[in-house]
């Protein structure tokens, strides 16, 4: 049976904490939804009420163009290891960008990744706990690195670039602002 609560508890904090790998998605008010995992060491929980995750550069923007047209939120995480469980976390998403003023504070949340994008604040409005079942057993063997040695080789230039040839605009053609202060 599902649980609501209007925060993270002690014992979800721990639950995400522990997971390798959690799932966000974000729709505009028309247009696709958008549904990616998310991997990397990438989110922190900063009270609980309050989350981060931070965006590194990939093929696209969707999350950023969904959350300017509409800032919905829903990030999923579920066991594949130990005890069966499944954590949403609902929200309101805003998005903070290394032309920010407040980037530096932000990201020092972070261990540096090459290609760092933005970092999404999640204000929480629910979370819901589950059972979870019926998610099978999967071993973590390991972190890619393909991602942060190609973000690495195009360096901080290249990374500028592909930002305005690949990520200006979603799927749908919904501007991203990446580029804009």
């Amino acid at each position: 049976m599902a649980k609501f609560t209007d925060k993270i508890t002690s014992r979800v904090q721990k639950f995400i904490e522990e997971q390798k790998v959690f799932f966000v998605a974000t729709a505009a008010k028309t247009g696709r939804i958008n549904l990616s995992p998310k991997g990397m060491d990438s989110f922190r929980v900063i009270n609980d009420k309050t989350v981060q995750w931070l965006s590194v550069t990939g093929s696209g923007n969707e999350t950023a163009a969904h959350l300017l047209n509409d800032n919905r939120i829903t990030i999923m995480f579920c066991a594949f290891e130990g005890a069966p469980n499944i954590v949403r976390i609902y929200g309101k998403a805003s998005e903070i960008k290394p032309s920010d003023a407040n980037w530096n504070e932000v990201y020092s949340q972070f261990k540096p990744i090459p290609g760092a994008r933005q970092v999404f604040n999640i204000d929480i409005e629910s979370v819901q706990t589950s059972c979870g079942m019926s998610i099978p057993f999967y071993e973590y063997t390991g972190e890619r690195n393909q991602l942060n040695d190609w973000a690495e080789d195009k360096g901080e230039e290249g990374i500028q670039e592909y930002w305005k040839d690949r990520n200006q605009t979603s799927i749908d053609g919904l501007p991203t602002n990446i580029l804009k202060n």
